[in-house]
């Protein structure tokens, strides 16, 4: 009896000194829901017209000088985040201009795990430009810029209003890259 008393004894302290390995669970984001796409026509005293999602509004980086300004500011609405749309009238030559563009892009390659680049050429409206796709947790997951290769010279750059997670921010970038998309596609010069 004092045998199976101690073994019972014996097998309750190891029972209740036995932890079980804790499972890590995976990180949980919320579901974005957005509407379909659907485009506007943005114009106004700047050379340049293009069409932006419904969802965005575009403002005037100097408000009370709209005219006199032709940089903007893309909200992104329930996105939120923004582009950054600055327009230059080139007096220097365009390798200037697009060699800080790519410097720009350079500097995030510390934290990129991915730069995918894309060429756009549409000579019957004079638009060229590049679109640059960091992949990894950078601060500006999209940049752009746009030119007639003479004068006029854009260039976007796109943030988010949190600290940036490249899984959390799949379905919002997915989404926005079809805007930016459209934007360029839809991209003229006055």
């Amino acid at each position: 009896m004092k045998v199976l008393l101690s073994t019972f004894a014996l097998l309750c302290i190891l029972w209740s000194c036995s932890e079980k390995t804790p499972v890590p669970k995976p990180p949980l984001y919320l579901r974005t829901e957005l509407p379909e796409h659907e485009y506007v026509v943005f114009s106004d005293n700047c050379p340049y017209t293009f069409e932006v999602s419904k969802l965005y509004t575009v403002k005037s980086v100097q408000p009370g000088q709209a005219a006199a300004s032709c940089h903007k500011d893309i909200d992104l609405g329930p996105l939120n985040g923004i582009i950054n749309f600055s327009y230059i009238h080139m007096t220097e030559s365009l390798g200037t201009y697009v060699n800080y563009s790519n410097d720009k892009v350079g500097e995030h390659k510390i934290k990129a795990t991915g730069i995918e680049t894309e060429n756009f050429i549409y000579p019957e409206k004079r638009v060229f430009g590049t679109i640059f796709k960091l992949q990894g947790d950078v601060a500006t997951p999209f940049q752009f810029y746009l030119t007639d290769s003479t004068e006029n010279f854009v260039s976007g750059v796109v943030y988010f209003n949190s600290v940036p997670n490249y899984d959390s921010l799949r379905p919002s970038l997915n989404y926005l890259e079809k805007d930016l998309y459209h934007l360029i596609n839809t991209f003229e010069w006055k």
